[in-house]
């Protein structure tokens, strides 16, 4: 059983910052503007043996001009029912708020454990004004002054919140678990096709560019199959990024790539393959991900029988030499091939991921190559003996020469197109190597 622990509270009381150090890392964006965080947050954690994952939150508030306050406020309460524990952090600095009380209200209702978490109580005066909150009522336990930047208090406050657990928890439940990232431009349907997935909001969908910040993961299941789906902040050109927050969602998103098993490049259609999905694609190419091309907003396009193949032409044209990424076409708002899409992202994982056996490797591609074998270099000939595929997280392929070093890249091509035509790599980078026998 998983132990759920979720941090709640007003703006700018160090939420983030305080869930990047229960996670002992920097996943959070922090900054000292308020309403950083939007959509909810998760990550793993563990205290003294017990295991427990953490959801951050965006600041609970009312009566703001922030147009995302109530699609906030909906992802706090989500947190709750979803918690079994709750750290209502308060400011040392600010004192007892009305924002405060009005919060507390919002979770007198509820049954579970709420620990109130005084931050910013980094001398001993502040330590001293944390005594003000247990003016609040809501909790049988005692107030937690801490300081979540240094870590200061955080002991006491893990010690008390284990004992809420009952079990020790899972010590890692996304271990072994297909992760697939969605990334692209801003304002392309990243949220709006997560949320559909679900069936519910899990990313917070508005039309202003730039909605989501952090990259937000979620535990999902298709068909008796598990994987994680992660949301990510849209990308532009670095000239265009100004703000500090864009910058750091940025750099969230690009990291997820770098986590991920498979990334869903997903392309407005009514501007179809851009310079930055290129970059995005070559980037995941260079980190040897699996890959495929969703272009969403299929509804918008006057179209005919023969659009989506022109479309698709046009793209693979673009794309070079990867004309291996699948393509699908999608909308998200009208729920057309939104399953479709994610069941090619996860047959792009057992692509890569699949083991042939090097009996067959041999069988198929040993008469591939007596048909059109090695050119000769300077009078020398080049013998493959074997191939085999080594024990890699992607598909890498050893070629077995007795001159490796005369082998050139038009001859790799053509092993490659072999490999791909006789098994199934598609949205996969195949690299091959050679080495000496």
């Amino acid at each position: 059983m998983a132990n759920i622990v979720a941090i709640v509270g007003r703006p700018n009381v160090g939420k983030s910052t305080l869930f990047n150090r229960l996670v002992e890392q920097r996943k959070a964006i922090e900054d000292n503007l308020s309403g950083v965080t939007r959509d909810r947050h998760y990550g793993h954690a563990q205290w003294s043996g017990k295991f427990f994952s953490v959801i951050d939150t965006g600041g609970y508030v009312t009566g703001s001009e922030d147009i995302f306050e109530a699609e906030i406020r909906k992802q706090v309460i989500l947190a709750i029912e979803e918690a079994d524990v709750i750290l209502f952090v308060v400011d040392c600095h600010d004192g007892l708020t009305d924002l405060d009380k009005e919060f507390a209200q919002q979770l007198r209702g509820t049954k579970k454990p709420i620990l109130i978490v005084a931050n910013k109580a980094d001398n001993l005066d502040q330590t001293f004004m944390a005594n003000e909150f247990y003016a609040l009522g809501i909790s049988e336990f005692e107030v937690f002054p801490i300081a979540a930047v240094s870590g200061s208090g955080t002991g006491e406050l893990l010690d008390e919140m284990i004992k809420q657990f009952e079990d020790e928890g899972v010590e890692d439940p996304d271990k072994d678990v297909p992760k697939i990232s969605i990334l692209g431009r801003p304002n392309v349907g990243k949220s709006s096709y997560l949320n559909a997935l679900l069936g519910k909001e899990r990313s917070i969908v508005t039309d202003e560019a730039g909605t989501t910040r952090d990259a937000i993961h979620t535990r999902y299941q298709l068909f008796g199959q598990d994987f994680i789906i992660t949301d990510t902040a849209g990308i532009r050109k670095k000239a265009k990024v100004k703000e500090d927050i864009e910058f750091y969602s940025v750099m969230r998103s690009l990291r997820t790539l770098e986590e991920s098993d498979v990334v869903i490049v997903m392309v407005d259609a009514t501007r179809g393959l851009e310079s930055q999905d290129i970059n995005l694609i070559s980037l995941a190419i260079k980190n040897n991900k699996g890959i495929m091309i969703m272009v969403n907003k299929w509804d918008l396009i006057e179209k005919d029988h023969k659009t989506m193949n022109k479309i698709k032409e046009d793209m693979m044209d673009r794309l070079g030499e990867n004309k291996w990424i699948p393509i699908i076409f999608t909308s998200v708002t009208e729920k057309q091939r939104i399953l479709q899409a994610i069941e090619l992202a996860v047959k792009v994982f057992e692509n890569k991921t699949r083991r042939i056996p090097t009996s067959k490797l041999n069988d198929v591609l040993g008469a591939e190559i007596a048909k059109y074998p090695p050119p000769a270099w300077k009078g020398k000939y080049i013998k493959i003996k074997y191939v085999t595929q080594l024990p890699t997280k992607n598909p890498v392929f050893a070629f077995f020469c007795n001159l490796p070093q005369y082998i050139k890249s038009p001859y790799t091509r053509f092993l490659e197109n072999r490999l791909r035509e006789n098994f199934d790599f598609e949205g996969v980078p195949v690299k091959i190597v050679y080495k000496s026998k």
